[in-house]
């Protein structure tokens, strides 16, 4: 079994127990390995720490943990790093779900001005990440969790040499929220997804041997069933374009409802979860007291297993153990037909001890290729102004975002959200 060093950018984090969770989860996997939390809070890493330590002796787990927050010297050595974490924490989310809402645009943590502004405070840090992973641990891979996941691998892809693979569990939990909405069993699901990441749509699609879209179709059809308004959303959006869709197309393909409600919502989602947060460190700071400890699953951020995914594919990888897992991979090889080697596109791949080999997928069809394309080339364009642009540059990324309506609108936006995140960017994109 593999016996790695795994720096984890992020460890102190209130997703960050859920994460620790995973690891232990597959203990057997990795015998004998590091996990070193990497955080800027002593405190929150304090805590994991214990707490994923006490976690790990009564699962009977030899998984080592330990905390830092000198970033070089925890990537010192490491085979993997793990990045999930959010620059500005929850309140710099705030500002990029509550100002594009003034200027009549819709504020979310990904998508449109939101992900672009996320986007540059990730990869500048990402930036900062990849030249000291060159000193200290030039032979290691990125497994990236940080939104959006996309984008932060696009720039690390094209100007770096550091081998980097995003992750994201959308592909699975897309088709099952339908499923399940359709009230279909999700397990009898086959469906492959692909496209640019929280925008993909399916090119296969079977339930139980059968069309999901015709089950999709009978069951908008009947009135008897009972479903939230956003599934029935969905559910239209997947029989009109008869491919399954991302739950993140809601925003586009039904712009206008989705604006009106978060404009007319008391609070943001972030401001949400902030309010929830001292509940999820109080939980922690309970269970490490507790013989055994145990995490709620309604008291954990997220869960209480997290980044799956790419303990996954760390696991296949290290142990040489096929696995089939999404990915986010520049389209190298062609796998998604239509779109440009350098995108860094999302597929199902074969992971293993080789390395990580996408698998074929068809053309996306007509009806829905047109906006992925335009995603694509606002993610290639976001990735060059946050690793290397100027102001202008990340005007021009803004006003290519579909959810932008015109270039008066992106430059407000650009100037007032630069303004308010300027303390997390670099000098030369800030007006």
């Amino acid at each position: 079994m593999a016996s790695i060093k795994v720096a984890y950018l992020g460890g102190g984090s209130t997703r960050a127990v859920g994460t620790v969770a995973s690891f232990i989860q597959k203990g057997d996997q990795f015998a004998g390995s590091e996990i070193v939390l990497i955080d800027l809070n002593d405190d929150s890493l304090a805590l994991v720490q214990r707490l994923g330590t006490r976690m790990a002796f009564h699962a009977g787990v030899d998984i080592k943990i330990t905390a830092t927050t000198d970033r070089r010297e925890g990537l010192r050595d490491c085979q993997a790093l793990l990045s999930s974490f959010r620059p500005g924490g929850f309140e710099a989310r705030a500002l990029d779900e509550r100002i594009p809402l003034k200027h009549g645009v819709i504020g979310q943590e990904t998508q449109g001005p939101g992900g672009f502004f996320m986007a540059l405070r990730s990869i500048a840090v990402m930036k900062e990440v990849a030249a000291e992973m060159a000193e200290v641990c030039p032979k290691a891979i990125i497994f990236n969790y940080t939104n959006p996941v996309n984008i932060v691998s696009q720039a690390l892809t094209s100007f770096t040499d550091i081998p980097t693979i995003s992750f994201c569990e959308g592909p699975i939990v897309f088709p099952q929220r339908l499923a399940r909405a359709a009230s279909l069993d999700p397990e009898k699901l086959h469906v492959e997804m692909s496209g640019v990441n929280h925008n993909c749509w399916s090119t296969k699609h079977i339930h139980d041997g059968e069309d999901f879209i015709t089950k999709l179709r009978f069951a908008l059809a009947n009135s008897d069933l009972k479903m939230t308004e956003d599934d029935r959303r969905l559910l239209s959006l997947a029989v009109r374009m008869e491919s399954v869709p991302s739950s993140y197309f809601l925003y586009y393909y039904f712009k206008d409802e989705i604006l009106r409600h978060l404009q007319a919502a008391p609070k943001t989602r972030a401001e949400e979860i902030m309010g929830l947060a001292p509940g999820y460190w109080q939980h922690y700071r309970e269970q490490v007291e507790a013989s055994p400890p145990t995490l709620d699953p309604a008291r954990s951020r997220g869960g209480i297993h997290e980044l799956e995914l790419a303990i996954d594919a760390m696991a296949a990888y290290f142990n040489d153990e096929r696995a089939v897992l999404p990915v986010n991979l520049p389209n190298t090889d062609g796998a998604v037909p239509g779109f440009v080697s350098e995108l860094v596109v999302e597929m199902p791949a074969i992971v293993d001890g080789s390395g990580f080999k996408p698998i074929p997928q068809a053309r996306l069809p007509h009806q829905t290729v047109g906006l992925v394309h335009a995603l694509a080339e606002y993610q290639i364009l976001t990735a060059h102004a946050a690793w290397k642009g100027d102001v202008n540059d990340g005007i021009r990324a803004l006003t290519a975002n579909p959810l932008v309506p015109s270039l008066p609108v992106a430059e407000a936006l650009y100037t007032e959200m630069a303004y308010a995140h300027a303390k997390y960017l670099p000098e030369r994109l800030v007006p």
